[in-house]
Order: C-alpha cells, then structure tokens, then sequence
C-alpha cells in the first residue's frame, strides 16, 4: 500500500462537486449551462444522420439492452452507457459542438451526451442535470487549464472523462469522499487521442468524446463498486510525462466559486473546426467591402492567410472527404467563397466534388504570423488577403473569434441554429416543445419522464 496523501487540490475539487448547490453558481455559469445541454441535442441529432453513424449505431443496438435513455436523432431508446457513448459520437461529427479555448477542447459534448442519458435512466429532475453538467465541465476544465497537454494528442477523450464522470457521481448524490475516489479513478482512464486523426480526416476521432460519456459513467459504476484510484491520479497523467510534462495543481482551484470557465466558453455556427472559425470571420470582413459581398472566383489570383499557430495548421489542401474538409482553412475559404455561405452545404460530399472549389483550395496559402500566435488565446489573430487577376486587392481581419465571450453569438443566433438542425429531423411542433422545455431546465421534474414523451 502507498503511503502518500491525497493531495489537497482534490479534497478541494470534491467537496466542492459534492457540496455546491444550484442555487450557488453564478447566473452566467447556469445560462451557459442551460444552453450548452440545449445546443448539444440538436448537434447529436444532426451528426446521428451521418451514414456511418447510422450503421454504428445500428450494429451497436443489436447487441445492447433496451432502456430508457435516447439515442438521439435515431429515434431509439437504450441504455445509459450505450446512449452516453453514441451521442458522444455523433455529437463531434459535424463539428457544430460547443468548445472552450480555456479548457483547450470542448468540455461540453463529452459531459452532456452522460448525464442525459443517465438522467433518463435514473429520473432526475432538470436542475439535477444543468447543476451536473456544470459541475462536471467546470472542474474538469480546470484540469485542462492547469496542464499543458502535449500537441500530439488530441484533447478529446482526454479530461473530459473526468467531466462526465463527475456530472455521473453529482447526479447520483456521491458524497465529498466519493467524488474524491471518482475523480481519482476516472483520470487515468482517457485515450491516448491523436491530433493527427484531425490532419488526415480520420473520422475514427469522432469516438474519444463517446469515450468520455462511457468510460465517465463506467467510473461512477467502478466506485460504487469500491475500486479505487490513484492517490494523485489527475496530476501524474497531466503532469508526470502522459498527457503533459507540466501540471500546476494550483490552477485548478484558483478563482474556484467565483470565476467560471464554463462562461467562458464559445459556441460555434460554422460547421468546421474552431480555429478555422477565425478565417471564416477574417473574410467575412474582407468580403463586407466586396460589391454585393460576394468575388467572381474565377477571377481570384490567390488567397494569402496569416494566422497564429494552430489556426495555420490546419493548411491541408488535399481535401478527399466532408469530414477532412471540416479541418481545412483552405477549403473553408474555397467552399464558402464558391458557395456564398458556411452552411452544412459547403462541406459535405457534394462541395469536396466541386472542381471550382478543389481548383480554388489550390490558390489559397496559410502561413503562422508569430505575433499573432503570441496574441493567443486572449485573442485569435487572422488576416486575409484576396488578390484578384485585375490587381485589385481585398483584405479582412479578426481579431477576437465570433462566439468567444469577447464577441458573443446572440441568442437569435442560436436559437436559430437549434431550429436549423432539429426541424429536417423532428419536425416544427416536436423542435419548438423541445427548446421551449430546454430553456426551462430547471422546471423539468424528471428527465427520463421526457424520454418517454418525445422519442428523439
């Protein structure tokens, strides 16, 4: 047996899982937690759609019990771990899922898809879900920031275990001294999650946030069952050489009760990934001085993109799929410049077949501007510059991404992204009852009483 302690930063992150009400998050982290569960259920519905995860998730549910718990977007019940680890899945597919840049990753959609479905096997009310959900990415977000996890890995699959796992201990009332053992155990059991899958469209990614929903409630399921974890499990997988060489245990406690990552975070209405967003926005502006707001694309030179660092990774060319499209500053651009808009459209098969849009990729260049890097994360730099076969130019700027707290989507906006997913899969009567019932979480007496009222 080890006779070291456990160090005091858990004790601290447990008593405050276990311990903190409702009633004491601030008014920002319960609007943001409202939204992000409301935002993810029509993101899974939506990716659920993809052909894929259409036929996983049908050879999954031929070999899983039934429950009460939805897989959302298949129209199906099942059980929690089945549903938690499905709706993981589909929810990163289309990459309209929420995210945080203090978090490094995207806490949301690797706590939501747990408690929900745990929730609708258990019975627990509305508030019991939005206070789990927030409890659950805010102290796991706090890992996050404390680390510096290494670029090879890719942060799904990673804390977020730890965030659903604690949503999983808070919605089955663990006291202080099983959360502790919770989060203790559920620290080591993340992905070894590869960046590349990103770089190489590999849509095998798309699993470590399933990952997170089902190995977060496999953890509550082992301490309940007595196992243990290691005494300082979070700090030797983020600070002893796995995920991170370096780990300050103080981060994690730092501002806790009082400052709230979880209002911090973004949601995002281009179906891309995040750092894409910032050149999206970039030629956005550039565009807004165009005639008309739009360019003749035959008629573009090239395209030149100085960006910070991990914007300008994702300068792939050599575009074969949707789902490697969504990773692609110069498709993105391409794509949106051929098409007149970022919708779903723009990326799917159809757009990576369209020759004008392939023949303009090849015109469009990323570079790293180290300035801009250095800006980041306080600020997400990007610059574009069109040059156009006459000599005319265009040039557009961002500097604080659209949807960071800094420059907030409005809540038409994403209300109308709710509406926008869930209406071609539900209709409008079951979408409106939906996000009505939502934008009331903590009315809602019994979630698994929801499950059975609308098949999802």
């Amino acid at each position: 047996m080890s006779d070291r302690t456990t160090p005091q930063y858990l004790i601290t992150l447990a008593d405050f899982a276990a311990n903190t009400r409702l009633a004491d998050l601030s008014a920002a982290a319960r609007e943001r937690g409202r939204w992000i569960i409301a935002d993810s259920i029509p993101v899974i519905a939506a990716g659920m759609q993809q052909t894929e995860m259409k036929a996983f998730v049908a050879q999954q549910l031929a070999d899983a019990a039934s429950g009460t718990a939805w897989v959302i977007g298949a129209g199906k019940r099942v059980g929690a771990l089945d549903a938690a680890m499905l709706n993981g899945t589909a929810g990163t597919w289309l990459e309209l899922d929420e995210g945080n840049l203090f978090a490094k990753g995207h806490p949301g959609i690797q706590v939501v898809p747990a408690a929900v479905a745990l929730a609708q096997t258990t019975g627990a009310s509305g508030a019991e879900v939005l206070r789990a959900v927030t409890l659950g990415y805010e102290l796991s977000s706090r890992i996050s920031r404390a680390a510096q996890m290494r670029l090879t890995f890719h942060p799904h699959g990673t804390y977020g275990v730890i965030g659903a796992a604690i949503a999983a201990g808070v919605l089955k009332r663990f006291n202080a001294a099983q959360i502790l053992e919770l989060i203790k155990c559920a620290a080591t059991m993340g992905m070894a999650s590869s960046r590349q899958t990103l770089l190489d469209g590999a849509t095998v990614r798309n699993i470590f946030t399933g990952h997170s929903g089902f190995m977060g409630l496999t953890a509550a399921r082992l301490v309940e069952c007595s196992f243990t974890g290691e005494v300082d499990g979070v700090g030797n997988a983020y600070g002893k050489g796995i995920y991170s060489d370096t780990f300050d245990p103080a981060l994690t406690i730092a501002g806790l009760g009082s400052e709230w990552l979880i209002a911090k975070s973004y949601f995002k209405l281009h179906p891309i990934g995040r750092y894409a967003h910032s050149a999206i926005d970039a030629l956005e502006h550039l565009l807004a001085q165009a005639p008309g707001g739009r360019l003749a694309v035959d008629d573009i030179e090239r395209i030149d993109v100085a960006a910070y660092m991990l914007a300008a990774s994702l300068n792939g060319k050599n575009i074969v799929s949707s789902f490697g499209a969504r990773f692609s500053v110069p498709f993105a651009l391409a794509s949106i410049l051929v098409h007149g808009r970022s919708g779903l459209k723009s990326f799917d098969d159809a757009a990576v077949a369209n020759p004008q849009v392939q023949a303009l990729v090849q015109r469009v260049f990323v570079r790293e501007e180290p300035s801009f890097t250095a800006r980041y994360p306080a600020e997400q730099p990007v610059h574009v510059r069109i040059a156009m076969k006459s000599g005319v130019t265009y040039q557009g700027h961002c500097t604080v991404t659209k949807g960071e707290p800094a420059n907030p989507h409005t809540p038409a906006d994403l209300t109308g992204k709710f509406f926008e997913l869930g209406e071609p899969i539900w209709g409008r009567p079951i979408t409106q009852d939906l996000y009505d019932r939502l934008m009331k979480i903590e009315a809602l007496a019994d979630f698994r009483a929801l499950a059975g009222e609308f098949l999802l």
